[in-house]
């Protein structure tokens, strides 16, 4: 399988599961979400490697749900933000400094 880019995971979970994320509604999705990103902290803090790919796809199939209950488009969103640089100083790499959130 080649790899997946934000539109397709996003096209993916939509094909997969967008009656049943309507139906949960956004507050219900957003808990999953939180709860696997819990799951994610909890894999980085035990350096499980095999258990880190599980825990990142989740968040990322979870973030992507949200996106489709509130019809938003990842891929042009992440262009939009950050497809010209870093949002704070407009360059690549940031050169934002430390105390500045880019």
């Amino acid at each position: 399988m080649s790899d997946i880019g934000l539109r397709e995971l996003q096209d993916l979970m939509r094909r997969m599961y967008l009656p049943r994320d309507v139906e949960r509604g956004v507050e219900g999705t957003f808990m999953w979400l939180m709860e696997e990103v819990g799951e994610l902290a909890a894999s980085l803090r035990t350096g499980d490697i095999e258990n880190l790919h599980e825990e990142f796809a989740d968040v990322l199939a979870w973030l992507a749900t949200i996106a489709n209950v509130m019809n938003v488009d990842l891929a042009r969103a992440v262009r939009e933000k950050y497809g010209h640089g870093c949002p704070g100083c407009g360059t690549i790499p940031c050169t934002c400094s430390e105390d500045e959130k880019p």
